[in-house]
This record gives C-alpha cells, sequence and structure tokens, in this order.
C-alpha cells in the first residue's frame, strides 16, 4: 500500500465544491486531502483504491466517517460495520479500529480533539 497526503491547500472558504472532485483515486494508494486543520480538530478527505485499507489502530480523539461514495468495512472494537456512499459512524476515542476498501471508495473524516 502507498499512502499519498496531498500538500495541495484546498481553499473551500467561500466556494461551492463537490467533495468527492476534490480528491482523485490512485491505483494501489490511499489519498488523502486535509480540507481543515485546527487546534480543536482537522476535516480530511481520502480516496481509497480497492483491496487498499488501514491496519488497527487508535486515535485519541473521536472520528465521524462519512462514506462518499463506494463501500468499505470498518472494524471498531472488534466490531464489524459495513458502510456504503451516503452513510456514516462514529469511530470512538482510544477504540481499535481498521478499515478495508470492498470497493474503491471516498470518505471524510472529521476528528474532533476537545
Amino acid at each position: 500500500m502507498v499512502f499519498i497526503m496531498s500538500t495541495n491547500k484546498v481553499n473551500i472558504a467561500s466556494h461551492v465544491s463537490i467533495l468527492t472532485d476534490l480528491i482523485d483515486y490512485r491505483v494501489g494508494s490511499v489519498v488523502s486531502r486535509t480540507l481543515i486543520d485546527k487546534k480543536t480538530g482537522t476535516v480530511t478527505l481520502f480516496a481509497f483504491d480497492e483491496g487498499q485499507g488501514l491496519s488497527e489502530h487508535t486515535a485519541p480523539y473521536d472520528a465521524l466517517v462519512y462514506v462518499l461514495e463506494g463501500t468499505v468495512d470498518i472494524t471498531i472494537a472488534g466490531k464489524p460495520v459495513a458502510l456504503k456512499g451516503g452513510e456514516l459512524t462514529l469511530m470512538p476515542a482510544n477504540q481499535p479500529h481498521a478499515l478495508a476498501a470492498k470497493t474503491r471508495f471516498k470518505m471524510l473524516l472529521t476528528m474532533i480533539k476537545s
């Protein structure tokens, strides 16, 4: 797996944007693009190629996952959660979680730090 973090700043202030157009898939990769990065939290777009994922890990903050398109299997504290475009789930702080793309999928991840 290749993890690609976009360094291009996205200026979404006072503009109308289509989330799925702000990030592109790359074969065999996971691509991310940060939209908001503040002390209190972040909003990040991700594009996962089919079969890609993130191994089990924890984060010290709640993370809201909103799937924009495609399908993903998420495991949260050992419990499987299957999501498709238009669906969301919360990954609670300090709970182990992992993601596996069933198909190519894009998600918006909102992490709340306070």
